[in-house]
């Protein structure tokens, strides 16, 4: 039994080093091929096939993947749609091609349909460029009008990636999905009316600022004046904070390098001399040890807010990136001892030493339990 949750928790640390890379390439592979890609059923063979193996699903299984899936809608019948993803019998998301060069927004009415007599909770609508993520947010069984994820794989994003795991094959969970699609709907659409707002500001929102500064009475002229005073104000301040950044980390890129904390303390050290010619140099055993950890707490916390730092003498992990929310620390730059060090309700830190870095596994209670002080704690 212990082998075989170590051998899955192994395959889950190869598949959170793998999946960005592979689609990165999958990325290069569409903006390579595609002016040769003529047909739809050529998109289909370049691009989605290659696509849905990328998420862990065998496209030449039909009990995995079943092309040409037949969804009768009413008194249509024999109506099919190009994938159906399977598991344990019942379809769990639908994906509907079309060619790279047409436009995805006169084709999500007929995905609509097909997901109105389906099982599946999950819809992709895509073009082997743009992928469009639809579930079921606004009405139960009525797929939404808008999808809560979408992207172009030629300029995905990191974060986008990290939300496209999700539904690869080893953490798909209906559930996790769900809770994410739900946020990441509301976070897309405030996202468009703040970056809406940035662009071109509307009345009431100049309003909104123009009152508070301006104290006589708002007539069209002041309004208008004031927009063009708002507008500038917004792309100062974006300036401005992009600037802090640059110069925060030049800043950190030129500081001397910090020797470790007392135990069971977060605040940082000044370096010493001895330290100051040294560099800080992560080693693949140190990664592999992250990975264990995220797959540990990858049923508590979703894996984008699992994070990691490292220093001369330990490598640390956190939530969040944020050193309020150590989680552990690995020692295993000593050629004779390793620890792991475990941090409890009070951030004091407790070593334990272990022989291989398969020995994190045997703490995965404690990890667990610090992560959901901080989850209990958020609420």
């Amino acid at each position: 039994m212990i082998v075989i949750k170590l051998l899955s928790t192994v395959k889950i640390i190869i598949i959170e080093m793998d999946f960005k890379d592979q689609i990165k390439q999958f990325s290069e592979r569409v903006s390579k091929l595609r002016d040769n890609i003529h047909t739809e059923e050529a998109t289909k063979n370049a691009f989605i096939m290659p696509f849905l193996q990328i998420l862990g699903y065998d496209v030449f299984n039909p009990l995995e993947v079943v092309p040409e899936f037949i969804c009768d809608i009413g008194i249509k019948k024999g109506e099919k749609i190009d994938y159906a993803i399977f598991r344990d019998g019942s379809p769990i998301i639908l994906v509907e091609c079309k060619h790279w060069k047409q436009k995805l927004d006169v084709h999500d009415g007929q995905l609509l349909r097909y997901f109105h007599v389906s099982k599946a909770k999950f819809s992709i609508l895509t073009n082997g460029t743009v992928f469009r993520f639809y579930t079921d947010l606004v009405e139960p069984n009525k797929m939404d009008e808008k999808p809560f994820l979408e992207f172009n794989i030629e300029e995905i994003k990191d974060g986008q990636i990290e939300q496209l795991k999700e539904f690869h094959k080893a953490y798909f969970d209906v559930d996790n999905i769900y809770q994410s699609a739900s946020e990441l709907k509301y976070i897309n659409e405030i996202r468009h009316l703040v970056t809406q707002e940035f662009n071109e500001p509307n009345d009431e929102f100049v309003k909104y600022f123009a009152r508070q500064v301006y104290p006589s009475v708002m007539t069209s002229k002041v309004v208008d004046a004031f927009r063009a005073l708002v507008k500038r104000t917004i792309t100062n301040i974006i300036n401005d904070t992009i600037n802090e950044r640059l110069k925060s980390a030049i800043a950190k890129h030129d500081a001397p390098i910090q020797e470790e904390p007392a135990p069971g303390t977060m605040t940082v050290a000044n370096s010493s001399t001895n330290n100051q010619d040294k560099e800080i140099v992560t080693t693949e055993e140190e990664l592999e040890g992250f990975y264990i950890v995220r797959s540990i707490l990858r049923p508590k916390i979703p894996a984008a807010r699992i994070t990691h730092r490292d220093a001369l003498s330990y490598f640390a992990i956190f939530i969040d990136d944020n050193n309020r929310k150590p989680v552990c620390r690995l020692y295993l730059n000593s050629p004779t001892k390793r620890h792991i060090g475990v941090f409890d309700s009070d951030k004091k830190e407790t070593k334990f030493e272990i022989k291989t870095i398969d020995d994190i596994f045997s703490y995965s209670e404690q990890l667990t339990k610090i992560v959901e002080l901080y989850l209990d704690a958020k609420k």
